[in-house]
């Protein structure tokens, strides 16, 4: 099977320096307003642990950690559908078909509304109980993270919706407006945040619960003029206008066929983290063990783990788009390219965090003497280990972007769940497992994940791989 061939000039409407000219200027074009986007939306929920950490406690931590990560089993699949779109929307723009892109956007905008109204909200919120007291949370967390949980699980359609946008938006070329939309929403999330959290005047002061109801309110009021644009047009991408507002099966199959692995991967990786999160409940200090993971893992990683997703969102489109265009080595050029973005980025946050730990978890409230010297150990490991994620997560974009999306899956299952939780179990079930052996496993399921990564990628079988929807 062969790729898509180009099927004559491109239109205006897509940039083709993407797929023409100098490779340098193209990937970073991509890769700076999404690395930038993703490192502003982390600072967000830095903020928002901040907040929390000086108003109700390391508890308060906790359980948006705890709370963010089951919330994440959930939505990385809904957000799957996206990485479908997102291979179908580059190959498209980089073929010139500018009407099977917005067919592919809409169908992707009408699976996620309903996935997100009639399954997402109902079962996230009945279930939010149960899913908490799997992750072995303790009473006092449970009882911060029930509510914050249920308000993101029930008002998530905002969210979703900015996903979607950026990615597609993204796969054709345009990266600037999703770094001003990201921008906008972290102002947006922040001021509410503020205002909630805290409060303010006559409002009370909602505490964790807040920093769910001002992301809820930020995300709703973009998702909102997001649809306006896509119905008005004016950006790259836009709802077919003349066309039938039915469903299209075709291209719903197209977005699970691609999509559905990156989903499986997601919800595996993020069982694996809940999990992860049972063996840290079961250690000595469990909550000040909870604490520093989702401050030193959740909060300060996403440094380094957003910008590697920025970069993987880059080498995605960018690959996608080349492989559209018939130039699969050129491809393969920018994805290795990318990935030496992401080890310099990662090293030098990796520097910060080896060297002044505990100035980095003071900035969070973090002045228990357990809590700090748990979250010493770990942001040194993740010195090391975020070199190893950031090329992983710059390769995997390769591959998902160009339409291997099953190799990632499996890759993932063994390195993000098979490994860590193994090597964890196996203590445990052997001797005494403290939070130092949880900390080496997950930088044993970084390497193993870099190492897997790059080797498929370098196989090259996503050349191969064809993409249409008739």
């Amino acid at each position: 099977m062969a790729a898509v061939a180009p099927v004559g000039p491109a239109p205006r409407r897509y940039d083709r320096s993407i797929v023409e000219g100098p490779l340098l200027p193209a990937v970073w074009k991509i890769a700076w307003p999404t690395m930038l986007t993703n490192v502003i939306g982390g600072l967000q929920g830095i903020v928002d642990h901040v907040l929390v950490g000086h108003l109700v406690g390391f508890q308060g931590n906790a359980a948006i950690g705890v709370s963010m990560q089951v919330w994440l089993v959930v939505i990385i699949f809904i957000t799957s559908l996206f990485t479908g779109m997102s291979v179908l929307v580059a190959r498209f723009a980089g073929a010139g078909e500018t009407e099977k892109v917005d067919r592919v956007v809409y169908q992707a905008f009408l699976t996620a509304v309903f996935m997100s109204v009639g399954i997402m909200a109902p079962v996230g919120y009945f279930a939010a109980p149960w899913l908490l007291d799997l992750v072995n949370a303790a009473p006092a967390v449970q009882a911060e993270a029930l509510p914050f949980l249920r308000i993101m699980f029930v008002f998530s359609g905002g969210m979703l919706m900015f996903f979607m946008l950026s990615g597609a938006l993204r796969s054709a070329g345009d990266a600037r407006t999703p770094m001003v939309l990201g921008i906008a929403l972290t102002v947006l999330n922040l001021v509410f945040n503020i205002v909630l959290i805290q409060g303010l005047g006559p409002l009370p002061a909602f505490g964790t619960a807040g920093a769910a109801m001002g992301t809820s309110l930020a995300s709703g009021l973009l998702g909102l003029y997001a649809l306006w644009k896509l119905l008005s047009g004016g950006w790259v991408v836009s709802f077919p206008r003349g066309k039938g507002w039915g469903p299209d099966w075709g291209i719903i199959r197209s977005l699970f066929r691609f999509g559905l692995p990156t989903g499986i991967q997601g919800i595996a990786m993020n069982v694996g983290g809940v999990f992860m999160l049972a063996f840290i409940g079961s250690v000595a200090q469990s909550a000040a063990a909870q604490a520093a993971f989702s401050v030193s893992y959740t909060q300060l990683f996403s440094l380094i783990t957003w910008t590697s997703v920025g970069l993987m969102g880059a080498a995605a489109a960018v690959a996608g788009q080349n492989l559209g265009a018939g130039n699969p080595d050129r491809a393969s050029d920018a994805v290795h390219l990318a990935a030496r973005f992401g080890m310099a980025v990662a090293a030098g946050i990796g520097v910060f965090f080896f060297l002044i730990p505990r100035q980095l978890l003071a900035i969070f409230g973090m002045t228990d003497p357990a809590v700090v010297e748990i979250g010493v150990q770990l942001l040194r490991v993740l010195s090391v280990s975020g070199m190893f994620i950031a090329v992983a997560l710059t390769y995997t974009g390769g591959l998902q972007g160009t339409g291997d999306t099953r190799s990632p899956l499996y890759i993932s299952i063994i390195s993000q769940v098979l490994i860590p939780l193994g090597i964890c179990f196996y203590i445990q079930q052997t001797g005494h497992l403290d939070p130092i052996d949880i900390w080496y496993a997950i930088l044993a399921g970084h390497a193993t994940r870099c190492a897997l990564s790059v080797l498929q990628f370098r196989r090259g079988r996503w050349r191969s791989i064809a993409v249409d929807i008739g």
